[in-house]
């Protein structure tokens, strides 16, 4: 994710929030934010034996509107008014900052959700055999 904001801020030449006088506090802890939702609403999908693809669908959505609604109040918490932080929050929802934390949570989910499927293990080496089993 932080690859990907930063990379298209440089590509496109625009700050990831461009809002002025938000301060430089919320948008990195409404990526925590995001980041948390993301690992709460993968987590059930991960219990199961063969969890579904389509369930990365919405853990992109829930990862992207967390982020949103994690900007919006995060600004109003850190002093900026009610006006600023409707701005952020819809500048980054109609920019690529949220097509950005929708698609690198959908990717993450989908691979999570193969591993999860496929049951891998992590490689052993073979003297890592245990001989009694």
């Amino acid at each position: 994710m932080i690859f990907a904001t930063g990379m298209l801020s440089l590509v496109t030449d625009r700050d990831v929030i461009d809002t002025p006088g938000l301060g430089p506090v919320p948008g990195p802890l409404a990526v925590g934010v995001s980041a948390g939702a993301f690992a709460l609403s993968l987590r059930p999908a991960l219990r199961v034996d063969r969890p579904a693809y389509s369930t990365a669908v919405g853990v992109a959505l829930a990862a992207a509107l967390a982020h949103l609604a994690g900007l919006w109040l995060l600004a109003v918490v850190f002093g900026a008014d009610l006006g600023r932080a409707v701005a952020a929050a819809a500048g980054a929802a109609t920019s690529w900052t949220s097509a950005a934390f929708a698609g690198c949570a959908a990717v993450a989910a989908w691979a999570a959700i193969a591993v999860r499927r496929t049951a891998a293990r992590p490689p052993r080496w073979p003297w890592e055999d245990d001989p009694e089993e």
